[in-house]
């Protein structure tokens, strides 16, 4: 899943829209059971809701798909201006040390722990001459951003899908769909830590059980402060 999207959205950003996605379907279900096994919600009045917590739990994730997307955008445009403005301080810098001391602030924090002084600095020089010839490129909004935004609403809607099916499936039994639909999120959401582990050549169980472990304690925390 990683390898497939890595053509039109970053693997960070897709595991962003797959957490936060997951996050909202069970900040939904956890706090809708919670409700109506503490007895605030009847469990005759809950029967046959499943379909309206099915839209209602779409419509979130959709909407804040939407809204990631347009940070996607501009945070792409906003990159793109600042190494914009980089190229311009190299190419318009007296001097050379100049232009390295600021080629240096952008990758030193990457490179610091992999490399020593002497390599950094050659490293340097090399980008310093080949951004001297670099022509400036578009600053402005292109057309991979909004592919990759429409990506990230498009990701943020599917991964919920399995976790929103039993709602449908079981609208008048809506405390056993609710039931399904936690065991589908966490799965998935596991599944998806799994194939980030395996991405970036870490454990994946580990990986797959830490995020899982993080999303159901931020939505147990919200439904904490939020008194459900």
């Amino acid at each position: 899943m990683v390898k497939l999207l890595g053509d039109f959205l970053d693997p960070i950003d897709a595991l962003s829209a797959t957490f936060f996605s997951i996050l909202f379907a069970l900040l939904f279900t956890l706090s809708y059971g919670i409700l109506l096994y503490s007895g605030v919600i009847d469990a005759t009045f809950a029967s046959g809701y499943g379909t309206e917590l099915f839209f209602a739990i779409l419509g979130a994730v959709t909407v804040w798909g939407a809204i990631d997307g347009v940070m996607y955008v501009l945070m792409s445009v906003f990159e793109r201006g600042e190494r914009h403005r980089l190229l311009q301080y190299v190419q318009a810098a007296d001097k050379d040390e100049t232009a390295v001391s600021a080629i240096a602030d952008e990758l030193d924090f990457i490179l610091k722990p992999i490399t020593n002084d002497d390599q950094r600095h050659d490293l340097y020089a090399d980008i310093l001459a080949h951004l001297r010839q670099a022509e400036p490129k578009k600053v402005g909004l292109q057309r991979e951003d909004i592919v990759g935004a429409l990506t990230s609403v498009l990701v943020s809607v599917v991964v919920v899908l399995p976790s929103l099916i039993p709602l449908l499936l079981l609208p008048q039994n809506t405390a056993l769909a609710i039931q399904i639909s936690n065991i589908i999120s966490v799965f998935v959401i596991f599944a998806t830590g799994y194939s980030w582990g395996k991405h970036t050549e870490t454990n994946p169980w580990k990986t797959g059980l830490i995020l899982a472990s993080v999303c159901l304690s931020l939505v147990l925390l919200a439904i904490f402060i939020g008194g459900y």
